[in-house]
């Protein structure tokens, strides 16, 4: 299958399962654009990034050594590497690091319930990113936290309320303000990120 149609078959994939992408290609498709060419990255948990990373490395995509400590964004209990090829969103694995230090990820219990096939998140490219979560509140669609990264700083983030799928925080929609050509991964916002969305999902599903 050619890659462009594998990146849109997880795309796809990922909004038949989360209700406000969904929502989101809905009103972009009206004016035929659709959600995939508004994508700023895909996110897929795993692992082993290496080996889930030959999918794309096998159809052009590199892997950005130019981020994070020599290529590796590091977290406290996680990491991750972005694969890039041009035309494409851009491509972030993440897993759990081995022993002691990544026993408080929640990356190896979401790859043992949903496998790593499926798209955590999309992250959606937008201009003004509290408009974007006004229109969405009128779609019925919350956000979960606060915005992490101050106005006019090169990159402001926040993800929608989880999906909950059999009781655990499934997927989410990422909104992504850019400036100043910044194109990276800024470590404190992707931690903060994942820990909103996640106690947002479980105190709503309790």
């Amino acid at each position: 299958m050619p890659i462009d149609q594998k990146i849109q078959s997880y795309v796809e994939d990922f909004v038949r399962q989360n209700k406000a992408a969904a929502a989101v290609e809905k009103h972009l498709s009206v004016a035929g654009v659709g959600l995939r060419p508004v994508a700023d990255h895909i996110t897929f948990r795993t692992l082993d990034v290496e080996k889930r990373a030959k999918e794309f490395t096998a159809e052009g995509f590199s892997w950005d050594k130019a981020l994070g400590n020599n290529g590796i964004i590091e977290y406290n209990d996680w990491w991750a590497k972005v694969y890039r090829r041009a035309g494409f969103p851009a491509i972030f694995i993440d897993q759990a690091y081995d022993g002691k230090r990544g026993e408080s990820s929640l990356i190896p219990g979401w790859v043992k319930q949903f496998g790593d096939q499926t798209l955590h998140h999309v992250a959606i490219a937008v201009e003004d990113i509290e408009k974007s979560i006004a229109a969405l509140k009128k779609l019925g669609i919350e956000c979960a936290g606060e915005i992490v990264g101050a106005r006019g700083s090169d990159l402001r983030q926040i993800f929608t309320k989880a999906e909950v799928k059999n009781g655990q925080a499934f997927s989410v929609v990422e909104l992504t303000e850019r400036h100043n050509g910044y194109a990276g991964f800024l470590p404190p916002q992707a931690d903060g990120l994942m820990k909103s969305s996640v106690e947002k999902a479980y105190k709503s599903s309790k």
